[in-house]
Formats: C-alpha cells, structure tokens, sequence
C-alpha cells in the first residue's frame, strides 16, 4: 500500500546546494480564486484517477513482483519546487561558494528541496550494481550534459514488465498520490534528480520555481526523445508562461499523446 505519512521536504545536501535569487526569476500566474479552484480540480481528478485505477493498480503491483525480484513500488528522493530563503539561512560554505562577498544576509534566494517521488518498480533491482556506468551523474563538460538524454531505448535496466509499463505510461500512476499529498502538480517540469543540479547553470535553476508535474511542456513536445536542452528550454518556457488554461492544454494533449504511445519508453 503506498504510505500516507507526508513527508516534508528536506534541504538538499550542501554539495548540490545551488540557489538562485528569487527577484531574478518569473513565474506565470492566474488569478487567485482560478488557482484555488484548479487545485480543487487537480486533488478532484487525482482522487479520481487512483479511485478508477485501482483494479489496474493492483494487477500491476502483481505483474512487477511476479515479473522480477524487488519492491513493487519505486521510491526515490526527487527536487521539489524551491523555497524562498535568505542568504543568511544558507550554510555558511555554500553561501561563500556560490554568491561570494557580493551576497547579502538579507538576498531573497530559491533554494531547492526534495520530496519522495513515487512509481512503480520498472527497472531490475541490482541495476545499480549491474550498470553502475549509467548511474554517473556528474558530466565532463556543459556540451556532454545537454545533448544527453535521460532516458534510453532499449535500456538494459529495465524488466520485461517495466518495458510495457513504461509504453502504457501504467508505472506513473501513484504519482497521482504525490499530487494528493501536494508534492506535486499535474503539470510541471517533471521532478529531476538531486544529483544532476550540479550540471544545471544558474538561471537554469528557474525550472525550480514551481513544483513538478505528471505532465508539461517537454511531455507534450517529444517526451522521451528529448535532449536535456531541449527538456530545459521547455521548461524554462512553461515556468515564464505558466496559466491554468496553459495547463489545461497541456492536460488535454497529454491525454492524446498517453493513448498514441508517442516519446513513451
């Protein structure tokens, strides 16, 4: 069963602890009573899909443990949307390392959490130990980290049951639960790992300004096939531009492209 215990979100540690000030970046917004009742419509429709997707919900848990050795479930701490602090609150090292004397105690800044994200289980449970080549976060150059991509066809770590998971977009459905909780958005980037930050430039660090998402942008615009430009440009884009009809749309062609099987692996 997944866990109703909300975790909240913990400080990432001081070597990933990069930050952006908070007058620097913008963010879309709708007015207030739309945004409170999108949120209702987002806790209504994520309700509704675990609700609904129960009985696939517990055909799938019985399919991965079945299908391979491991938990059911995925859990994995993820970047969370960034809160507002001041230089003061900063460690002292990672202030210094980061904004020099230039900083100020008082300088609002984005620092980034992280949440427990949620999935089920696609991969092998050794991958780690199995293809620890694929598990190096850190890049040689800024030219390397761009045009990779995160995820990969054909990708030796995934099971047989993670394979047709992944084309049915059927292993994200507890991230609906992460929605519930307010972990995360229907929309929005999709939630990145700690360890990549350190490849992230700095006005890169606007993606964290708002909080991940099932879908965004960069879903409805290649998904899978994306390099990590062409996944930030989006999602740079979508923090600007960001609406509830902007959600709304990118909702409506997410639905299209879930059935297509389009950028799914």
């Amino acid at each position: 069963m997944l866990s109703t215990v909300h975790e909240e979100p913990a400080p990432l540690p001081e070597h990933v602890c990069y930050v952006i000030a908070a007058d620097t970046v913008e963010v879309g917004r709708s007015q207030a009573w739309l945004e409170a009742l999108y949120r209702l419509f987002e806790i209504a429709c994520a309700a509704l899909a675990l609700l609904l997707a129960g009985p696939i919900m517990l055909f799938v848990a019985l399919w991965v443990r079945l299908d391979s050795r491991g938990p059911i479930l995925f859990t994995q701490q993820r970047v969370a949307r960034s809160r507002i602090v001041t230089a003061a609150e900063l460690p002292t090292s990672t202030r210094l390392h980061l904004w020099g004397a230039d900083a100020t105690d008082a300088q609002r800044l984005l620092l980034p959490t992280t949440f427990r994200f949620v999935k089920f289980r696609t991969m092998r449970q050794d991958a780690k130990d199995c293809f620890p080549q694929l598990y190096r976060y850190r890049y040689p150059d800024r030219q390397a980290f761009l045009t990779d991509r995160f995820k990969r066809e054909n990708d030796p770590r995934v099971t047989r049951a993670g394979h047709w998971l992944r084309r049915l977009t059927l292993d994200e459905l507890p991230n609906f639960w992460c929605v519930l909780t307010g972990d995360m958005r229907l929309v929005g980037p999709r939630p990145e790992l700690p360890e990549l930050l350190c490849n992230y430039a700095p006005q890169e660090m606007a993606k964290f300004a708002v909080k991940p998402g099932i879908t965004g942008f960069a879903q409805i615009r290649g998904r899978g096939h994306l390099s990590f430009r062409d996944t930030l440009k989006y999602d740079l884009e979508y923090v600007a531009q960001r609406s509830v009809w902007l959600d709304l749309h990118i909702l409506f062609v997410t639905l299209w492209l879930v059935v297509a099987r389009r950028g799914a692996f």
